[in-house]
C-alpha cells in the first residue's frame, strides 16, 4: 500500500507538492473546522463534472472519431498539420487543453507515420501543444485556472471574453501564420492505409449522459444551474451512463487543488507572510504571474497569488499566457513531451528546443502586445 502512495505520488510532481505545502502549513495554523471554508467548492464541482464528461466522451473514443470524419477532406500536408494543429486549438476550448492533447497527439504521430513524414512529428507536436494551450484560455472551462479564476472572482462571461479574447484570436493568427511555411505536397490517407469507412459507433446512452453532463456543467458556469443540482445530477448521470466513469476520473488535479487551498488559506492567516506577499504582487499581477508560472505551473499560480490581490482580470491574463514559457509553466505541456519520449525517444533533444523556442517566441509577442496596447488601459 505504501508503495503504491508512494509511486501515484512520484508520478504527480505538482501534487506532492501541494500536499507537502498544506502538511507544512499545518503546523503553523493547526487544523480546524475554519479549513472548510478555505475550500471553493464551485470550482472543485465544477472541475468534477467537466472531468466526468470528459472522461466518458474520451473512453467511447468520441473526440478521435470526430477528428478521423474531418480528415476526410484532407488532400494535402499542410491541410493535415493546419487540422492536427487547429483540432487542438478548437477543442481545447471545450475539453480542456490537457484531454486536447492527450487526444490529438497520439493521433498526429500515427497519421504522420502512415503518410511516411515522420520529419514533420516535431514541429506539428510542438505546436499542437501550443494551441492546447493557447486555444484553452479562451473560455472559462478551457483549462483549471481559468475556471477557478472565474468562479473565485466572480467574472461575468463579458469581462472573461474581453479580456482574454484578444489574446486568444492573435494566437490563432500566429499558428496559422506558421503552418504557412509547412509543404503544400499531396498525400493520400487512404493508400497509406488508413481506413476512413469505418462503421464504428458510440454508445447512445453513454454518447448522451456524458454530452448531458458536459451541458449541465456549461449551464452551472452560465450561472443558470445552482452547483448542488449540478452535483446530484452529475453522480445520478454517471451512474446511468457507466459507474466504471467515476473510477478513471484524474483525481489527482482535484487533490491538488485542495492541497493549494489549504495552504494558501493557512498562508493569508500568517500577517507578515500575507502582507509581504500583497506588496509584492499589487500592481505587478501580470508579470508576476508570468514568471511564477514558469517555476510552479500556471495552475498552482493562480491559486497562490489569487489569495493575495482582487485583481482577478490580471491574473486570468497573466497565468494563462505564464502557460508560454518553460515546459513546466503548463503542466498539459509534459504530456506532449512524455508521448515524445516514449514515441520517439532520438527526438525528444531537438523536441525540447523547438519546444522552448517556439514558446518563448510567441510568449514574447504576446506579452509585447499586452504591454503596448493593454497595460495602459
Amino acid at each position: 500500500m505504501i508503495q503504491k502512495v508512494s509511486s501515484f505520488l512520484k508520478k504527480d510532481t505538482v501534487l506532492t507538492i501541494a500536499l507537502a505545502l498544506a502538511v507544512l502549513s499545518m503546523f503553523i495554523i493547526p487544523p480546524s473546522a475554519g479549513y472548510l471554508k478555505y475550500l471553493d467548492l464551485h470550482t472543485l464541482i465544477l472541475l468534477f463534472g467537466l472531468m466526468t464528461a470528459t472522461t466518458g466522451l474520451q473512453n467511447i473514443g468520441f473526440f478521435r472519431q470526430l477528428g478521423e470524419l474531418l480528415l476526410l477532406r484532407i488532400h494535402s500536408l499542410r491541410q493535415l498539420e493546419q487540422l492536427l494543429i487547429l483540432l487542438c486549438f478548437f477543442s481545447s476550448m471545450l475539453i480542456t487543453n490537457d484531454v486536447a492533447l492527450i487526444t490529438f497527439v497520439p493521433f498526429a504521430l500515427e497519421l504522420l507515420r502512415m503518410v511516411n513524414r515522420k520529419d514533420r512529428i516535431v514541429p506539428v507536436v510542438v505546436c499542437q501543444t501550443l494551441a492546447a494551450n493557447l486555444g484553452s484560455m479562451t473560455t472559462p472551462v478551457g483549462n483549471p485556472q481559468n475556471l477557478y479564476l472565474y468562479s473565485h472572482f466572480e467574472l461575468s462571461l463579458d469581462t472573461f471574453i474581453r479580456s482574454i479574447g484578444p489574446f486568444s484570436l492573435l494566437s490563432l493568427v500566429l499558428l496559422l501564420l506558421v503552418t504557412m511555411f509547412t509543404p503544400r505536397e499531396t498525400i493520400s490517407l487512404d493508400t497509406a492505409g488508413r481506413d476512413t469507412t469505418s462503421d464504428e459507433t458510440f454508445p447512445k446512452r453513454c454518447l448522451f449522459c456524458c454530452l448531458g453532463m458536459f451541458f449541465l456543467c456549461l449551464c452551472t458556469v452560465a450561472g443558470l444551474l445552482p452547483l448542488p443540482i449540478l452535483f446530484i445530477c452529475i453522480l445520478a448521470i454517471g451512474c446511468l451512463a457507466d459507474p466504471k466513469i467515476f473510477c478513471q476520473v484524474d483525481y489527482s488535479l482535484i487533490l491538488t487543488f485542495i492541497g493549494f487551498f489549504i495552504f494558501i488559506g493557512n498562508l493569508k492567516h500568517i500577517p507578515a507572510v500575507s502582507s509581504l506577499l500583497s506588496s509584492m504582487i499589487t500592481g505587478h499581477e501580470v508579470i508576476v504571474s508570468v514568471l511564477a508560472s514558469q517555476v510552479i505551473s500556471n495552475v498552482p499560480a493562480a491559486i497562490l497569488l489569487s489569495g493575495f490581490t482582487e485583481k482577478g482580470v490580471s491574473l486570468l491574463i497573466g497565468t494563462n499566457l505564464g502557460g508560454l514559457g518553460t515546459l513546466i509553466a503548463s503542466m498539459a505541456s509534459l504530456i506532449s513531451y512524455k508521448y515524445i519520449v516514449r514515441s520517439c525517444p532520438e527526438k525528444k533533444g531537438i523536441y525540447f528546443r523547438w519546444f522552448t523556442i517556439a514558446n518563448a517566441g510567441f510568449l514574447a509577442v504576446l506579452m509585447a502586445v499586452y504591454f503596448l496596447v493593454f497595460y495602459s488601459i
